[in-house]
């Protein structure tokens, strides 16, 4: 039993010291990249017209809501019900679409920067594989310490054709 523990020591520290581990700030390669503005626009004039459609709904609930109160002494109560749930079903758009709305901007700006991602990724994929890396960690809040000289994140934005000034100290 001691033999087969040391036998799977010797294969996990051999395995780990044959690991290379860098690392890539996405969000950083992601904010230089020249596409960006003019997805950030889209998606502007997307949210737009999601407001222009949400006002449009508010306007009909109002017209309803207001119709109702100057004609409501003169209705029956089959008239006054009627009345009553158009508005309710009018105010349950407005809320629906108020609840999906922020989904739906998500959406569209996933769908407007995935192929950005995936040129970043192509390109990670790239020189990992050129500089033989085995592992590479996205740089969060997460990753505790990294050597800059495993960083791959200027590597990358240089094979994307992407220049940064870099600051002096």
């Amino acid at each position: 039993m001691k033999l087969v523990k040391l036998v799977f020591l010797f294969i996990s520290v051999t395995a780990f010291s044959q690991s290379k581990v860098g690392t890539i700030d996405v969000d950083f390669v992601l904010s230089k990249m020249p596409e960006l503005p003019a997805l950030q626009k889209q998606i502007e004039d997307y949210g737009k017209q999601l407001d222009v459609d949400f006002n449009k709904k508010m306007e009909v609930y109002n017209a309803l809501v207001t119709a109702y109160t100057a004609e409501e002494q003169g209705l029956t109560i089959a008239q006054k019900k009627t009345k009553q749930d158009e508005i309710l079903k009018a105010e349950d758009e407005v809320n629906l679409f108020q609840q999906n709305g922020t989904k739906l901007l998500n959406i569209r700006r996933d769908e407007l920067v995935r192929p950005l991602y995936q040129k970043i990724g192509v390109s990670l994929e790239k020189i990992a594989k050129a500089e033989a890396f085995t592992q590479v960690l996205e740089l969060d809040e997460r990753v505790v310490y990294v050597d800059h000289n495993y960083d791959l994140t200027i590597k990358v934005l240089a094979d994307l054709g992407i220049s940064i000034e870099e600051k002096k100290e």
